[in-house]
C-alpha cells in the first residue's frame, strides 16, 4: 500500500491554498500559506515561474483534489472511470466518491485530526466497519454502515485525544451515534453539498475536462 511522503506544508505551497494536511498546525500563524515570505511555490525557482495554460489550470485543480483526499493518479482514474459510468453529473459524483473513502470518514466522524492520521489508524487496525475490522483505507462506505473505533486501549486514546479537542460536528451524511467507545454511522450517501466545505473552491469542471482529454 503506498502513501505518499512528501514534505505536506511544499505540497500546499505547490497548489497555493490551504489542503490541510497537518491538522492544527492549518490553522496556526506557523502555516507558509500564512507566512508572506513562503507563499511562493517550493523550489529555487518559484517566484519566477510563468502563468499557467489552460491545461496547467485543469492540471493543478486534479492535483488539489487527488492531494486533499490523500490518494494517488491510479486510484483517482480509478474513481473518475467509476464516475463517468454514472447518469448523474460526472463532477458531483467524482466529488462523492472521495467522500466516500473510509479514511474520509473516520475523520469527519471526529476520530482523527486529519486524512492521514485516520488512514493510519485504519491500516493498523483500529477501526470496525459494520462490526468487522477492516484495514483497508480506500474502501467506500455505503448508507447504513457503521465505523466505530476498536475497544483496545491505543485506539480509544487516539480517537479520545482528538475528540477532546472538541473538532467540528459531522456532516449530515453522517452521525455520531456513541461516544464510547466512539461510534458512527452512514445517515445516507453524500451529496454535493456534504463535501468538505475546505475544499469547496474545487472547480469539478475544470478536472473532468482534463481527463477526458
Amino acid at each position: 500500500m503506498g502513501r505518499n511522503t512528501d514534505p505536506v506544508c511544499k505540497q500546499c505551497r505547490r497548489e497555493g491554498i490551504k489542503l490541510f494536511l497537518k491538522a492544527s498546525r492549518c490553522d496556526s500563524p506557523k502555516c507558509p500559506i500564512e507566512r508572506d515570505n513562503r507563499r511562493k511555490p517550493p523550489g529555487m525557482h518559484g517566484d519566477r515561474r510563468s502563468k499557467l495554460s489552460e491545461y496547467g489550470i485543469r492540471l493543478r485543480e486534479k492535483q488539489r483534489l487527488k492531494r486533499f483526499y490523500g490518494v494517488f493518479e491510479r486510484q483517482f482514474r480509478r474513481y473518475f472511470e467509476i464516475a463517468s459510468r454514472s447518469p448523474e453529473n460526472t463532477g458531483e459524483v467524482l466529488l462523492t466518491i472521495m467522500e466516500r473513502r473510509l479514511d474520509n470518514v473516520v475523520h469527519r466522524l471526529g476520530f482523527a485530526p486529519n486524512r492521514a492520521s485516520a488512514r493510519q489508524m485504519v491500516s493498523h487496525g483500529h477501526i470496525y466497519l459494520n462490526g468487522h475490522l477492516c484495514r483497508v483505507p480506500s474502501l467506500l462506505v455505503k448508507a447504513g454502515d457503521t465505523i466505530k473505533v476498536k475497544p483496545t486501549e491505543r485506539g480509544l486514546k487516539l480517537a479520545r485525544t482528538h475528540m477532546a479537542d472538541n473538532p467540528p460536528p459531522p456532516p449530515d451524511y453522517l452521525e455520531r451515534v456513541s461516544a464510547e467507545p466512539p461510534e458512527g454511522r452512514v445517515g445516507r450517501m453524500p451529496t454535493r453539498g456534504d463535501v468538505d466545505q475546505r475544499i469547496e473552491m474545487i472547480r469539478e469542471q475544470l478536472i473532468i475536462e482534463f481527463c477526458s482529454r
